[in-house]
């Protein structure tokens, strides 16, 4: 899913973006040259300001998904992004989460009350909501920092409930989604706490979300306070089948859970899956690519390389570094992201935090 920066070699197939804006087939196995040699970032297909609310610091990236309901105001193939910072510049403090159409329309889907800060736990469910998480803060800093809450948002950008607990969910960082259309469990890292938990939710025909259980299946992730991003934990989570993929800024690496859809107890932090200080420096958004790989985000506040700054990284899901590029020279730019396959197409959409800027990407399939 990354730009390359070295020739092709006949190894198995993974996808890169290359500079043309379109994703290319290139090699797993090809390290793509010398880390000090990198190519400029892809040109996107679309590239669209979140600033409408005077928010800023784009966090939390999510497609609307195919079978999402069209009677309101977001429509499948729509991106919605979500601000963690607000008009003071303060982080923990932004109360806007944006829609963004295919065509690159941007308007506001939901805004909200503060105080809020909204993080990457971001994503949509197919019968027709938005769960958002919420990390506040009053003057931008760890010093008052809360432990915030889940907001479930309804198609018309109407906040219809929120879930909270002091223990289960303490940091919202961010959200993975298995959604089985009237079921879903929701996978939430937090920050705080240094745990997931997940919530199992049941959503009934022409009703609200219902939270049936929270479980917290891992823990033990260092967290910290960081003058960068506020607190720095377990970020990003994706998950392939029964396994959730965990990226732990703090300690700099990526972890997997198995079981994590059926497990009734707390296992830790799971398997050790990737660690490279060459190349993690603080990971935050993780996803599945189509092609099986990890994409993540390094956003600078953990193992700094002034050299490689605002990278996203594609490993595999056995630890090896494929690729990377820089989204933007300014430290801490790196930070959500999100990948779709649908409609003989791979989208690929990143945030740049510097500019409030979302930026996409695509491929033919």
């Amino acid at each position: 899913m990354l730009p390359p920066t070295a020739r092709l070699k006949p190894l198995l197939v993974s996808l890169v973006l290359l500079a043309s804006g379109t994703v290319a087939l290139a090699k797993e196995g090809d390290h793509r040259g010398s880390d000090n040699v990198l190519p400029p970032p892809p040109t996107p297909i679309l590239s669209v300001a979140t600033t409408m609310t005077g928010d800023s610091n784009p966090y939390g990236v999510a497609f609307v998904p195919e079978r999402f309901p069209t009677d309101g105001m977001l429509s499948p193939g729509d991106l919605v992004v979500s601000n963690f910072n607000g008009p003071s510049g303060f982080q923990g403090t932004g109360t806007s989460i944006i829609r963004i159409t295919q065509a690159g329309v941007a308007s506001v889907f939901f805004q909200g009350t503060p105080p809020l800060g909204l993080t990457t736990a971001l994503g949509v469910l197919e019968k027709g909501f938005v769960i958002a998480g919420s990390v506040p803060t009053t003057d931008g800093t760890c010093n008052t920092v809360s432990a915030g809450e889940l907001l479930i948002i309804d198609r018309n950008g109407n906040l219809v409930d929120t879930l909270s607990d002091s223990q289960l969910l303490d940091g919202p960082w961010d959200l993975t989604i298995r959604d089985r259309g009237d079921r879903a469990q929701v996978f939430v890292s937090n920050v705080l706490s240094g745990t997931v938990t997940r919530i199992d939710l049941r959503i009934p025909d022409g009703g609200n979300p219902i939270a049936e259980s929270e479980t917290q299946i891992a823990s033990g992730y260092k967290t910290d306070c960081s003058a960068a991003a506020v607190v720095v934990g377990p970020t990003g989570l994706a998950l392939d089948g029964d396994s959730l993929y965990v990226a732990s800024t703090d300690d700099n690496a990526t972890f997997v859970v198995r079981d994590a859809v059926h497990r009734k107890s707390d296992r830790g932090k799971g398997r050790l899956v990737y660690q490279d200080d060459a190349h993690l420096h603080g990971p935050l958004a993780l996803a599945l690519a189509p092609n099986g790989h990890l994409l993540t985000a390094n956003g600078d506040a953990v193992n700094e390389d002034d050299s490689h700054v605002s990278y996203y990284v594609e490993f595999t899901k056995n630890g090896r570094f494929v690729s990377w590029f820089q989204i933007d020279p300014v430290i801490g730019s790196a930070f959500g992201l999100a990948v779709e396959a649908t409609d003989g197409q791979v989208l690929f959409a990143a945030v740049d935090d510097n500019t409030s800027m979302l930026e996409e990407w695509s491929e033919e399939r």
